[in-house]
């Protein structure tokens, strides 16, 4: 098998989380690249919705570099803007929102806004929400790609951008007025987590060949769950690299990035 880079394992962990004739609201870069790629080998009928407007549209002209691209547009069966497509969320029609960002809690509350400071004082200002709060407050499942570091991981947001399960209470998203059964599953190139049916905590599914449960919990900043049926992660075969080096992002603006 050939060598992967983590973006690469990011992507396909993402493919393999998403499921055959359903509907993914992508957000830009690895979302797009792992709907592409799920798309191209067992979930033909996924359909993706795109920020701008388009829903199902066919990718034949290359992979959008954003939600925005024109090429998002190519033969859509719907196509009426920003406004209609967050409708359709609303109204049930996205099985799963694919978002990322820069802080997560256990209760899978994401922060894409600031680090550190205040909001009119932040020491790192992030890109906000885009759509992802309304996206994870409006499809039924999140999904949250995220770097796997102690304080991206962390047991209290610095600001809250998309809703998960809130406090953790049963029903809490109730009680705050958005749909959807919430946060589904958070990927990172060395562990995929799921979350508590229960407690709604954040629990460790899969973890990356060679890594333990403790390796995974020392890049962490609050107490995993640990799944009683704690798998290894699946590696990408060299047909899954052919695809998505090739087909996916052939010019690598999001699977050639480098680690910070």
């Amino acid at each position: 098998m050939s060598e992967y880079t983590p973006f690469e394992m990011i992507a396909y962990t993402g493919s393999r989380v998403l499921e055959d004739n359903t509907i993914v609201f992508v957000g830009t870069g690895l979302p797009i690249i792992a709907s592409i790629h799920a798309q191209l080998t067992h979930a033909p009928g996924l359909g993706i919705i795109f920020e701008a407007g388009p829903l199902t549209p066919v990718l034949e002209m290359g992979m959008p570099l954003s939600v925005g691209d024109t090429r998002a547009c190519r033969k859509a069966c719907y196509l009426k803007g920003l406004s209609a497509v967050f409708e359709l969320t609303q109204r049930g029609h996205s099985d799963f929102a694919f978002i990322g960002g820069a802080q997560i809690d256990m209760y899978g509350n994401v922060n894409s806004t600031f680090e550190g400071g205040t909001y009119k004082a932040a020491k790192t200002r992030f890109p906000g929400s885009g759509g992802a709060g309304a996206m994870a407050a409006n499809c039924e499942k999140s999904i949250i790609i995220m770097a796997l570091e102690p304080r991206r991981f962390t047991p209290k947001l610095d600001f809250l951008t998309s809703i998960g399960y809130g406090d953790g209470s049963p029903d809490y998203r109730e009680r705050s007025g958005v749909m959807g059964s919430g946060p589904y599953r958070v990927i990172t190139n060395e562990a995929l987590f799921g979350f508590d049916e229960d407690s709604h905590r954040m629990m460790l599914l899969e973890v990356a060949q060679g890594r333990t449960a403790e390796d995974i919990q020392k890049k962490v900043s609050f107490e995993l769950l640990i799944s009683p049926d704690l798998k290894e992660m699946a590696e990408p075969t060299d047909k899954d690299l052919k695809l998505l080096r090739e087909e996916c992002d052939p010019d690598g603006y999001f699977l050639s990035r480098k680690l910070k």
